[in-house]
């Protein structure tokens, strides 16, 4: 793996500048795409921006309060840039927060603006695959296929290979949707159709995997999750398309 990428005298985290170039890549990508669908562009902008800060402090402050007694003596940690320190879920959950009242306020509507991002989620989906490589995490399983890669002392299905080139694949499937003349007139079906594709990613490299949780009965816990979020998408899918049915009123 390479954790860190040396630029002369400079040695940078490769996994983190994966995941901000993505996002940069990723939000151009959106302001164009916006524009063109007359979407307001700076509207999206504002809202990655503060959905990210919000989540970064929220993943560092949920963090601390469940390991409480290690900050107060050392209160400046809170600002520390080690990233392991860090409540994935907490800061999750604070980004969406943000995120939806910033929306409000800015009455930003849902469908459409979800839309709008999703060339900034697919973009995304392809850093994390390549933060996954540079890191060595999310592993795969032990296999004697001559593409495995040597990790943790092994030779290993690279599931993170598989995971970059099927978000790829997905980013090219949706830059093509995004083309059709009808689109415009679906909103939400974009981001419906990026869901979609995610879940099915991890679907098929989650069986690759060497350190999947695994819930009782031997299920695996990512596809579990899959499953449940592809089902969800179909529904949703379901719900745009469907015929609105429109009574004629009467003067009585």
């Amino acid at each position: 793996m390479f954790p860190t990428l040396q630029l002369g005298p400079l040695a940078l985290p490769a996994a983190p500048l994966a995941l901000i170039l993505s996002v940069w890549l990723g939000l151009s990508l959106s302001e164009q795409f916006a524009k063109k669908r007359g979407q307001n562009a700076d509207g999206l902008y504002n809202l990655t921006f503060i959905a990210i800060l919000s989540g970064i402090a929220g993943a560092r402050l949920f963090f601390a309060a469940q390991n409480f007694s290690a900050f107060v003596q050392t209160p400046l940690s809170l600002f520390s840039r080690e990233t392991g320190s860090l409540d994935p879920f907490g800061g999750f959950a604070t980004a969406l927060l943000a995120a939806l009242i910033y929306g409000q306020r800015a009455k930003l509507r849902l469908w459409p603006t979800l839309d709008g991002l999703t060339p900034l989620f697919a973009v995304f989906a392809v850093g994390v695959g390549v933060a996954r490589l540079a890191s060595g995490e999310a592993f795969g399983m032990e296999t004697s296929l001559p593409w495995g890669i040597e990790l943790w002392g092994a030779t290993r299905h690279p599931t993170q290979v598989y995971e970059i080139f099927l978000a790829l694949v997905a980013l090219l499937l949706l830059g093509w949707q995004a083309k059709q003349p009808n689109q415009q007139h679906k909103e939400g079906m974009l981001f419906l159709l990026f869901v979609m594709l995610t879940a099915g990613t991890q679907l098929f490299v989650e069986g690759f995997r060497g350190d999947s949780t695994l819930l009782p009965g031997g299920f695996r816990a990512g596809q579990v999750i899959a499953w449940l979020v592809l089902l969800a998408a179909f529904w949703g899918k379901q719900q745009l398309t469907r015929p609105s049915v429109k009574t004629d009123s009467q003067d009585t």
